[in-house]
């Protein structure tokens, strides 16, 4: 059985067993204060990725592009703010990139993470490769995830099945695009492993930069993670199993919940380590919600249909999109 195979044999372990279990969970993870909106089609508006296999996992905007990638072939794509279609910006394959989960924006760096075949790619905004890494050749299985980016720009990146967050330098984000391989440094330890599952995924920084925010995807935990000792401790919250993708805008917490195929917002207290459903929102036509983005006022979501890129599940359409929601 080939590496990807048994990446996704054990993601698709972990899933099931969250699916068997998610229907009990979700009682407990929305209080009683909690909104939960139904966005009508009116709100929301669909974006369209010029792409036979995007199977999109994530989205990033800045002030003039938003991107989304294929975990399906590596393909990425670019379109500017506003418009109704993405096109392919960097070719499936380029630099060895088959893959791409997590995308995050850092000044004019777009940062990539390369799902299953451990790599990570820093281009910048206008295609040239800054550099690419591989993680430890440890012979364990890997799944390179997402990426956060601290007020100092260092970057901060999740493996789903390695208990490690892995740092890239701001001083090696800004190098010049001379296409250098590098292998990943690995930062910190994580705790809470679940051997078989699968564990961090999203990430961000607390609103003060000094700490990480992590969920979950199995348990449905949230961590802070404070980056000048490396103290790890759980953050008081209800748990939200399927949390992948995080952005965070401000006291509040956005994430994309994949198997549910909704978006719940959380509000944290000041010193991040509590945190509170304040709203759970979905819309028609979601469709395994893995990413989510902040873009002005709105709320971008990835209907990645994942279901079919790793379970072989029938396709829902064979157009992929980008749902943009009011942000409140």
């Amino acid at each position: 059985m080939s590496t990807r195979t048994s990446a996704h044999a054990t993601w698709r372990r972990a899933l099931l067993t969250l699916t068997a279990t998610s229907a009990a969970l979700a009682a407990l993870t929305v209080p009683a204060t909690a909104a939960t909106a139904h966005d009508h089609e009116d709100s929301a508006s669909t974006i369209t990725i010029n792409g036979s296999n995007a199977y999109p996992e994530s989205v990033a905007a800045d002030h003039h592009y938003v991107y989304t990638g294929s975990i399906a072939d590596g393909t990425v794509y670019r379109g500017r703010l506003g418009t109704k279609t993405l096109e392919p910006f960097l070719p499936a394959g380029q630099d060895g990139r088959t893959s791409v989960t997590g995308i995050k924006i850092a000044g004019n760096r777009v940062l990539i993470a390369g799902a299953f075949t451990g790599r990570f790619f820093i281009y910048t905004s206008t295609g040239k490769l800054v550099s690419s890494y591989t993680v430890p050749d440890t012979g364990e299985p890997t799944l390179v995830n997402d990426a956060a980016v601290t007020p100092d720009g260092d970057v901060y990146i999740t493996d789903s099945f390695r208990p490690v967050v892995y740092r890239i330098p701001a001083a090696e984000v800004n190098a010049p695009a001379t296409a250098a391989h590098r292998t990943l440094e690995v930062a910190y330890q994580l705790p809470d492993y679940v051997a078989g599952q699968s564990n961090s995924n999203g990430i961000a920084t607390t609103p003060d930069g000094k700490s990480l925010i992590i969920g979950y995807y199995y348990s449905g935990a949230l961590y802070r993670l404070t980056l000048a000792t490396g103290k790890t401790r759980k953050i008081v919250a209800p748990a939200l199993p399927s949390a992948d993708g995080i952005v965070r805008q401000g006291n509040t917490l956005y994430i994309a919940r994949a198997e549910n195929n909704q978006v719940d917002s959380l509000r944290l207290s000041g010193d991040a380590t509590q945190a509170a459903i304040v709203a759970t929102r979905t819309y028609p036509g979601a469709d395994t919600t893995t990413g989510v983005a902040v873009s002005g006022d709105r709320l971008l979501v990835t209907n990645s249909q994942m279901d079919t890129y790793l379970f072989g599940d029938p396709q829902t359409s064979p157009v992929f999109t980008l749902e943009s929601l009011p942000l409140h």
